[in-house]
């Protein structure tokens, strides 16, 4: 089925008319994991998201697809295992969307880490997670470790530990997950929401009753088995279903900053420890060092987080601890986001003590939760929870399925032949983009940040229009991200097709006017849509600068 959101409403009404082995509720990293994995074995699959797919958690985390080398501090060991190899999956299925980054764990007289505990922990880190050679840890003296990053506190220096992580841009993965899932016949639908759970006559679940939070119509969607995979909602959907008993979820904020390379010349990601005992990232990108994350209780509107001065104030700190000589300040941070983490409840813990496993109930209708877990392990929590499906609809239908596909499956834009033949094929599409009207940087931007999925882009430039006040490079990307990435609304597009608004919000100052222009008539939004829409983006806006210093503070209270 198409992925257009032009064509929404007509994939909506399809939906109502089928019954489906599985119906996900939550368009997330595990909601799309779960629809990938499902539609790779061949069951039919539906999939319906309140807001924008990855709207929630899943673009608002540290952007680290990384291993939990803190959890080796609490002791779960097969966690460290389980996620750690699954970084390499990922990375291998999404080589466009994921890349290693060398961290740099400074070793300071009076901080947590030890030399030696911090060498025997990360020696035991690579071997449980099965870390190739190449990306080892090393130990660094003091000396290098200022080599790497002189940026550094010299104070009490006395090393470093120098291993791999793996970057990855939260939001595109997400949808590039989602895209491969519709690629196998999944049919999945954004701005939808389950408001109502179906029954049979034995009171099991048999779908839900879903309305289009952008047209308004309502449709019953049919299935053998629904699962909710709702993350920071997942106690809100199982109260629908009158189940929400034993364990539940505790919410907890995260918060990063943003500070342009000029102010924070940041050039290693470091991991290091704050005075209070946690643990902080700071990471360059793209010409910018974002800094993250907080973690405290939060029982707030899980669509709304937001940073707070004193969220605030505890990474300045931080930043102030580890980086005195930059001397950052308020009126430096260009941007922030807050995202909240579905965690489940343990009494009497710290939000930082607090176990990111996941855990799956299933409710005496027949709803399947997924609850916990994190980013790195979305493909193996789908695994699990499809592996139970296919098992039940055995059970109970005599069907039978393929065993999982996943571990080798490229995900939309990732059947590049191996992470290894990234440089390369960015190089080739680089020097294909002057075909295309487009200057070899911004064609290497293009294949880095879509991968294979580059030539849909090249081929949309033949339709460019100069009278539209885009760029060739904007309008590319904002027809792909309506026409195949189910964009409705310019914070789609600003937000979670792009990332603009986090890592390069003068552009959507820049761009929103011609951006929300071109939406308007190419999706043919009534003046009350536009205005809506518009002042949705001067929200998000508002909400990224709120508590910066930045430029949009004085709209605040408009």
């Amino acid at each position: 089925m198409a992925f257009s959101s032009k064509q929404r409403s007509d994939i909506f009404q399809a939906m109502s008319g089928k019954r489906y082995d599985l119906l996900i509720v939550g368009g997330g990293i595990t909601g799309a994991g779960i629809a990938l994995d499902a539609a790779s074995r061949g069951m039919t699959v539906a999939l319906v998201e309140m807001q924008d797919f990855a709207a929630g958690t899943s673009s608002r985390s540290t952007k680290l697809v990384h291993g939990g080398l803190r959890y080796l501090k609490q002791f779960e060991v097969k966690m460290v295992a389980e996620v750690g190899r699954e970084r390499a999956i990922v990375y291998e299925n999404g080589p466009h969307v994921t890349t290693p980054e060398w961290m740099l764990l400074p070793i300071y007289r009076d901080g947590t880490f030890g030399k030696w505990s911090t060498s025997v922990g990360l020696w035991l880190y690579d071997r449980l997670a099965g870390v190739k050679r190449s990306e080892r840890r090393t130990m660094l003296t003091a000396k290098q470790a200022l080599a790497k990053e002189p940026l550094l506190k010299r104070d009490g220096l006395l090393g470093g530990g120098y291993y791999v992580e793996y970057r990855t841009d939260d939001a595109r993965l997400t949808i590039e997950v989602i895209k491969k899932a519709a690629e196998l016949g999944a049919d999945v639908i954004n701005y939808t929401k389950a408001e109502q759970f179906l029954y049979d006559e034995r009171g099991r679940i048999i779908g839900a009753r879903c309305r289009d939070m952008l047209g308004g119509l309502s449709y019953d969607i049919r299935a053998k088995k629904v699962v909710n995979a709702a993350g920071p909602w997942v106690d809100a959907v199982r109260d629908q279903d009158g189940s929400k008993t034993g364990k539940r979820l505790r919410l907890t904020k995260g918060v990063h900053i943003v500070i342009d390379q000029k102010r924070f010349p940041l050039n290693q990601a470091i991991y290091f420890d704050t005075p209070d005992g946690r643990m902080v990232f700071a990471i360059p990108r793209d010409g910018k060092t974002y800094v993250g994350t907080t973690d405290t209780f939060y029982d707030d509107d899980p669509a709304h987080p937001a940073m707070t001065e004193e969220d605030r104030d505890y990474l300045l700190k931080a930043i102030r601890f580890m980086f005195p000589a930059v001397g950052i300040t308020a009126a430096d941070v260009e941007s922030s986001w807050a995202g909240v983490r579905p965690l489940i409840y343990e009494e009497g813990k710290d939000p930082s003590e607090i176990s990111r496993k996941d855990e799956i109930w299933t409710s005496p209708t027949g709803l399947i939760t997924i609850a916990g877990g994190k980013l790195t392990g979305y493909r193996k929590m789908a695994e699990t929870v499809v592996d139970l499906v296919a098992k039940q609809l055995e059970k109970e239908e005599g069907k039978t399925f393929r065993p999982c596909q996943t571990k080798q499956l490229p995900i939309s834009g990732g059947n590049i032949g191996g992470s290894h033949r990234l440089p390369a094929f960015i190089a080739e599409k680089a020097k294909e983009a002057a075909r295309y009207g487009l200057t070899e940087e911004q064609g290497a931007r293009l294949a880095k940040q879509y991968g294979t999925n580059v030539d849909r882009l090249f081929a949309l430039s033949s339709q460019y229009d100069r009278s539209s006040g885009l760029t060739r490079e904007t309008f590319v990307r904002l027809v792909y991200a309506i026409e195949e990435e189910m964009a409705a609304k310019p914070t789609d597009y600003f937000i979670r097709r792009t990332g603009a608004l986090l890592f390069d919000i003068d552009a959507v100052r820049r761009e929103k006017e011609a951006v929300i222009a071109f939406m308007a008539r190419y999706l043919h939004w009534t003046k009350e849509e536009r205005d809506i829409y518009a002042k949705e983006l001067d929200r998000e806006l508002r909400q990224a600068t709120l508590a910066t210093g930045g430029d949009d503070r004085q709209i605040i209270n408009q």
